[in-house]
Protein backbone atom coordinates (compact mmCIF):
# COMPACT_ATOMS: atom_id res chain seq x y z
CA UNK A 1 0.00 0.00 0.00
CA UNK A 2 1.16 3.46 -0.71
CA UNK A 3 1.13 6.37 1.70
CA UNK A 4 -2.00 7.80 0.05
CA UNK A 5 -3.81 4.46 0.39
CA UNK A 6 -2.94 4.38 4.12
CA UNK A 7 -4.23 7.94 4.57
CA UNK A 8 -7.44 7.13 2.70
CA UNK A 9 -8.03 4.03 4.84
CA UNK A 10 -7.47 6.03 8.06
CA UNK A 11 -9.86 8.75 6.86
CA UNK A 12 -12.55 6.18 6.00
CA UNK A 13 -12.14 4.49 9.39
CA UNK A 14 -12.48 7.83 11.16
CA UNK A 15 -15.59 8.61 9.07
CA UNK A 16 -17.14 5.29 10.09
CA UNK A 17 -16.47 6.04 13.77
CA UNK A 18 -18.06 9.48 13.49
CA UNK A 19 -21.19 8.16 11.77
CA UNK A 20 -21.52 5.41 14.39
CA UNK A 21 -21.26 7.98 17.19
CA UNK A 22 -23.80 10.26 15.52
CA UNK A 23 -26.43 7.53 15.69
CA UNK A 24 -26.13 7.13 19.47
CA UNK A 25 -28.04 9.45 21.83
CA UNK A 26 -25.98 12.03 23.66
CA UNK A 27 -24.86 11.27 27.19
CA UNK A 28 -26.74 13.07 29.95
CA UNK A 29 -24.78 15.86 31.60
CA UNK A 30 -23.27 14.97 34.96
CA UNK A 31 -22.71 18.55 36.13
CA UNK A 32 -25.46 20.24 38.07
CA UNK A 33 -26.60 23.60 36.83
CA UNK A 34 -26.20 26.56 39.14
CA UNK A 35 -29.40 28.14 40.40
CA UNK A 36 -30.23 31.47 38.84
CA UNK A 37 -29.09 34.47 40.85
CA UNK A 38 -31.77 36.95 41.91
CA UNK A 39 -31.69 40.25 40.01
CA UNK A 40 -29.78 43.06 41.68
CA UNK A 41 -31.50 46.43 41.85
CA UNK A 42 -29.23 49.38 41.07
CA UNK A 43 -30.21 53.01 40.85
CA UNK A 44 -29.73 54.62 37.44
CA UNK A 45 -27.66 57.47 38.91
CA UNK A 46 -25.12 54.94 40.24
CA UNK A 47 -24.78 53.28 36.83
CA UNK A 48 -24.75 56.38 34.62
CA UNK A 49 -23.43 59.54 36.19
CA UNK A 50 -24.68 62.73 34.59
CA UNK A 51 -22.16 64.28 32.18
CA UNK A 52 -21.05 67.87 32.71
CA UNK A 53 -23.14 70.71 31.27
CA UNK A 54 -23.12 70.70 27.48
CA UNK A 55 -20.82 67.67 27.17
CA UNK A 56 -21.54 64.62 25.03
CA UNK A 57 -20.84 62.19 27.86
CA UNK A 58 -20.38 59.12 25.64
CA UNK A 59 -18.64 56.39 27.66
CA UNK A 60 -15.71 54.42 26.22
CA UNK A 61 -15.02 50.80 27.13
CA UNK A 62 -12.19 52.04 29.35
CA UNK A 63 -14.68 54.13 31.35
CA UNK A 64 -13.57 57.54 30.06
CA UNK A 65 -16.19 60.04 28.86
CA UNK A 66 -16.33 62.20 25.75
CA UNK A 67 -15.45 65.88 26.31
CA UNK A 68 -16.94 67.21 23.07
CA UNK A 69 -20.07 69.36 23.18
CA UNK A 70 -23.52 67.76 23.34
CA UNK A 71 -24.70 66.61 19.88
CA UNK A 72 -21.31 67.20 18.21
CA UNK A 73 -21.05 66.73 14.45
CA UNK A 74 -17.69 64.97 14.62
CA UNK A 75 -17.84 61.23 13.96
CA UNK A 76 -15.29 60.40 16.64
CA UNK A 77 -15.38 61.11 20.35
CA UNK A 78 -12.65 62.88 22.32
CA UNK A 79 -12.04 61.16 25.65
CA UNK A 80 -10.30 62.43 28.75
Amino acid sequence: MSKMDDLRAMREARYEQMTARAGKPAASPTKKKRPALPPVEVEDSAVRPEPGEGLCGHRAISGRTCTREQGHAAKSHRYS
